[in-house]
């Protein structure tokens, strides 16, 4: 027979942490690759047409050869992934608060916030799948980055931050539009000029002056800058610190904005 009185001594456990939240709600993120992978296939098939397209049919024209314009075009899609993907954030907060779903993990007893934290890991997580995918590709391709593993690694954790950072933009339209779809509108609306006017895919030089002026202060140029830096091993301190001002300043100046919003929905 169980001794009932024992059973009343024992001590309740303690409750999860909010990092453990945070944490379960990320896996659910990365879970829904596979109940939904055409959110994968959505993911990166365009940065690998890109790049297939760029470096094979205009790499011979814009670098003489399409092996040379791999290694100056891959830095650079990498960043475009990741900037285009953090448009999926936005989508994903949009689509959950419109299925409800965010109504019924407040009434479950966990950290406030760790639904949205949550999504923030699955976005790191997306943003590594991705990046991991491209450089893959690229080099299968033959792209060969002269810093080494230690160099890819660190561009890798460049390439994070960056995505953390410019996530935030997406993350406050989830919370300020109503469709998933008009997110995705305003967010690539946004993106494409910002993206096409930097030197992801060619060098300033051969700009008019009017549009070099301003891609050289692009912040998606500064980011793909430093990205070929690290990979190539001749990157600087400045170049760098250039790089994580936008995804900084974001951060900063989103990331409350994001919050509040989020205790308000």
């Amino acid at each position: 027979m169980t001794d009932i009185a024992s059973l009343k001594r024992m001590e309740r456990p303690a409750p999860p942490s909010g990092l453990s939240n945070a944490l379960v709600f990320g896996w659910r993120a990365v879970l829904k690759f596979r109940h939904v992978p055409e959110q994968l296939f959505d993911l990166v098939m365009t940065p690998i047409m890109f790049t297939l397209l760029f470096t094979f049919v205009f790499g011979g024209a814009l670098a003489g050869s399409p092996d040379d314009y791999l290694q100056f075009f891959l830095p650079g899609i990498l960043v475009q992934t990741v900037v285009f993907n953090a448009v999926y954030s936005g989508m994903g907060l949009s689509t959950d608060f419109q299925k409800g779903l965010f109504d019924r993990f407040r009434t479950l007893p966990v950290w406030s916030l760790a639904p949205f934290a949550g999504l923030m890991v699955g976005d790191i997580l997306r943003h590594l799948i991705a990046g991991m995918i491209i450089l893959a590709i690229g080099l299968m391709l033959g792209y060969r980055p002269e810093a080494g593993i230690l160099g890819v690694a660190g561009a890798f954790v460049l390439l994070l931050g960056i995505g953390f950072g410019v996530g935030w933009i997406f993350l406050v339209l989830g919370l300020l539009v109503r469709t998933p779809t008009t997110v995705m509108t305003l967010g690539f609306t946004f993106l494409f000029p910002v993206t096409f006017a930097s030197n992801i895919m060619v060098d300033p030089a051969t700009m008019p002056d009017w549009l070099r002026a301003f891609v050289e202060v692009n912040p998606v140029s500064l980011m793909t800058t430093a990205m070929r830096g690290l990979m190539a091993g001749t990157v600087t301190a400045a170049e760098i610190g250039r790089a994580l001002i936008a995804p900084v300043a974001l951060t900063v100046l989103l990331a409350p904005l994001t919050l509040i919003l989020y205790r308000r929905k």
